[in-house]
């Protein structure tokens, strides 16, 4: 990872017009993405993860629109692209993103070796042999084991975590220079869930490229993020490193959020769930957005929004509770010594993870 930033994001609000009114999901967000880094979005549904994202990519729905703002990348202003055709040198060459549901992604009716070469012959403009090579390439470098007989498969005759594979394969064959990872192992159990995360790690130390992870689970990026930026009602409410995040974090909405993690589960107990739900937003929202689900909520927090207070040279949070008036709170006992309880759990999925690439290995010298 380099200092250098790749895409700048200032002040940017984002609109829909929905039944005759105005649904603000974005709300003055600024963010800098840093060159090669892996920068994870995280919040609740609805918090503008996704919203957020496809603004670099011009996939707004049709009832969408950036109302104030400007979001540039390597010396280009996207925000002021308006039409299809101007996104085309953008879209999938330069960002691509890769969905939740890969079924979404692919087509049902063509082999997963033509929809990659496909892919390959519009952005890099090879022969259709060519194409073939690198799509089989792709796909062994993706871990599709036997990739030069399975080129000729349908989708439905892998499983999800090799149709995951292939969506990163489709992505890659176009050479971008950022990577949108749209909640990829939501729908993988958790042993999958590792394997794909650890290779889009893999990959990226090899093809150079920004990753953008957005989850709901903070537990997700854990082992894989540089930096993390929460968002909460169209709003980036604190951003930092992963060990500011997870061992320093300073909004009591991160700090609910991380209560939220399985891993913190007792054996037999209950798992943490945030009171109440996020305020709509066809409405302007008062003062902090948290303020009626905080438990440390001030008066000044239903009265007036908070700046963005610096905690470190990185690490920043938007709560009145870091301004010098305001009480020590101390952050809740469930998240401290997150370290130690962290390491465990990843002893214990590296273990479960080495397991099942055995009896993978096993199982196909069987066949």
């Amino acid at each position: 990872m380099t200092e250098k930033s790749i895409l700048t994001v200032k002040d940017l609000s984002v609109g829909f017009h929905v039944r005759g009114r105005e649904l603000k999901a974005i709300r003055n967000v600024s963010l800098e993405l840093k060159d090669q880094e892996t920068l994870a979005i995280v919040g609740e549904s609805g918090s503008g993860k996704s919203v957020l994202t496809k603004t670099f990519t011009g996939m707004l729905e049709q009832n969408g629109y950036i109302s104030h703002g400007t979001i540039d990348y390597d010396g280009q202003r996207l925000s002021d692209l308006k039409k299809d055709k101007d996104w085309e040198g953008i879209r999938g060459k330069e960002i691509a993103t890769i969905f939740q549901d890969p079924m979404t992604s692919l087509d049902p009716i063509k082999t997963i070796g033509s929809q990659i070469a496909e892919v390959v012959i519009k952005h890099q403009g090879k022969s259709k042999k060519e194409a073939k090579e690198i799509a089989i390439d792709l796909m062994d470098r993706t871990g599709i084991p036997n990739a030069a007989a399975r080129y000729n498969e349908y989708p439905f005759e892998y499983s999800g975590g090799m149709r995951q594979r292939i969506v990163i394969a489709i992505a890659l064959a176009c050479h971008p220079k950022v990577l949108i990872c749209d909640e990829p192992t939501t729908a993988l159990d958790v042993t999958i869930q590792a394997q794909i995360l650890e290779l889009i790690k893999e990959l990226q130390k090899d093809y150079h490229f920004t990753t953008i992870f957005i989850t709901h689970d903070l537990g997700v990026v854990a082992s894989i993020a540089d930096r993390i930026a929460v968002m909460y009602s169209g709003e980036i409410i604190e951003v930092g490193t992963c060990r500011e995040i997870f061992y320093d974090p300073r909004h009591p909405y991160t700090w609910s959020l991380l209560s939220s993690l399985p891993q913190l589960a007792q054996k037999g107990g209950e798992l943490y769930s945030i009171p109440g739900t996020p305020p709509s937003l066809y409405k302007d929202i008062k003062g902090d957005a948290f303020a009626p689900r905080n438990p440390f909520a001030m008066k000044v927090d239903f009265e007036a929004e908070p700046p963005m207070f610096q905690v470190s040279p990185t690490h920043f949070a938007k709560t009145w509770l870091l301004d010098p008036r305001a009480p020590k709170v101390e952050k809740p006992a469930l998240i401290q010594n997150l370290h130690e309880r962290f390491v465990k759990t990843l002893e214990r999925d590296n273990r479960l993870h080495a397991e099942t690439e055995e009896m993978e290995a096993e199982e196909h010298d069987g066949k």
